[in-house]
């Protein structure tokens, strides 16, 4: 799809959905020194990936510019699709503005800003592209009713977990394919936080056969929301400040979110009874720091770097964060009496069946889903196969071996 097709798409409004790894896979990219002399000329979009590492400590404080610097002052606005309450989720577009202020010496400045504040939650992708933004930070399978191609960026039900998300963007050629799609969109995109493995949503009443799901009303967004459908759900599509109420008036009988801590904050404990494991729709999905693809070609080559290498530290940062919070919101959540509950092996080998279901029809659909598909898959199996020989076993046995 051209990017003036595509803007006609964006402006009818068909948006796929909502929802939302960094385990460490190899090197970060390297920041190039600021420059002495002149600043480098822009490079083209997705230019040589540095080698040499960086360090993964939180963003430091913005500093003030050098005195006499010879980098240009550049000031860009990053939309997000978060509330500001959201500080782990939202913190990945400030940590990676955090960082580039400091990398650039104050000199690249972005300011970012909460869903609604410039535009809907959902519609970064649209306007990073048309140029409202320079840049967005939002969850790219938000736009599958675009292209059903973009939920690779983020997770396809059943598909990847965090740490395997990262090694197939990372070493597996999923950046480049995301990437190939962004240039239909005019955008360029580098993953920039992950939330881990999802929790399966709140539910008002338990649901164990995949007959207690007809009619069932949820609100999930992207891939999943197709495979619940198959399995007789009506699903809808509703920014995470409006789920509460959603749930708790009984407009809808599910919500999922992410996971306990930004869950708790979202009020959802004391909107619904069952909570369920897994989110078998977002085993590690990736969220991403997108670019207009113009902006991008213009800045100094050091820019593009700092970009790239602060990307990669939220992208580490939220999940190592995510996995230090969620405990222990889990924990308050249980002791308030929730019930706690996992999908059924029915339930799951259903959704499952649709999954790939699904994908062999989107393949027919889109070309550059047809194109990601079999490559994403064949690293799928592989990096499953070592993980159940090493992992696995180690996880079954301090599982049923507690010290």
């Amino acid at each position: 799809m051209k990017r003036r097709e595509f803007l006609r798409g964006a402006a009818a409004g068909v948006l796929g959905g909502l929802g939302l790894t960094l385990a460490a896979c190899g090197q970060p990219p390297a920041v190039t020194n600021p420059p002495t002399s002149a600043p480098a000329q822009p490079t083209a979009a997705g230019g040589e990936q540095p080698t040499a590492a960086a360090t993964t400590a939180p963003a430091p404080a913005t500093q003030a510019p050098a005195q006499g610097s010879s980098m240009p002052a550049v000031e860009w606005r990053m939309g997000t699709s978060w509330p500001i309450a959201l500080d782990t989720i939202y913190g990945g577009a400030t940590v990676l503005a955090e960082r580039v202020a400091e990398l650039s010496n104050g000199m690249f400045k972005i300011t970012t800003f909460p869903a609604g504040e410039l535009f809907p939650g959902l519609e970064v992708l649209q306007n990073v592209s048309q140029g409202t933004v320079e840049s967005g930070h939002t969850a790219l399978y938000y736009y599958v009713g675009l292209d059903p191609a973009w939920a690779f960026a983020t997770s396809l039900p059943f598909g990847l977990t965090a740490q395997q998300q990262n090694s197939w963007l990372y070493h597996g050629g999923g950046e480049q394919a995301v990437n190939k799609l962004g240039e239909n969109f005019g955008v360029i995109s580098f993953a920039a936080g992950n939330t881990g493995t999802q929790m399966g949503g709140w539910f008002r009443r338990e649901i164990n056969t995949v007959a207690d799901m007809q009619g069932l009303k949820m609100r999930i967004p992207g891939l999943g929301a197709q495979v619940m459908l198959r399995l007789g759900v009506v699903t809808q599509t509703l920014p995470g400040g409006e789920i509460f109420q959603a749930l708790s008036t009984g407009a809808i009988d599910a919500a999922e979110w992410v996971g306990p801590y930004d869950d708790e904050k979202l009020g959802l404990p004391d909107a619904a009874e069952f909570y369920y494991a897994p989110g078998w729709w977002e085993p590690g999905p990736s969220l991403h720091a997108v670019f207009n693809l113009d902006a991008w070609n213009k800045l100094p080559k050091e820019y593009q770097n700092f970009l790239r290498v602060a990307a990669w530290e939220s992208n580490m940062n939220m999940l190592a964060k995510y996995d230090a919070l969620n405990n222990d919101a889990l924990e308050r959540i249980v002791a308030k009496g929730k019930q706690l509950r996992v999908y059924s092996d029915e339930i799951l080998s259903a959704a499952q069946k649709a999954a790939f279901e699904l994908y062999a029809e989107y393949e027919s659909s889109s070309a550059a889903f047809r194109e990601i598909l079999p490559g994403w898959n064949a690293f799928r199996q592989k990096i499953q196969r070592w993980h159940q020989t090493n992992e696995l076993p180690f996880n079954n046995f301090v599982k049923n071996n507690p010290v």
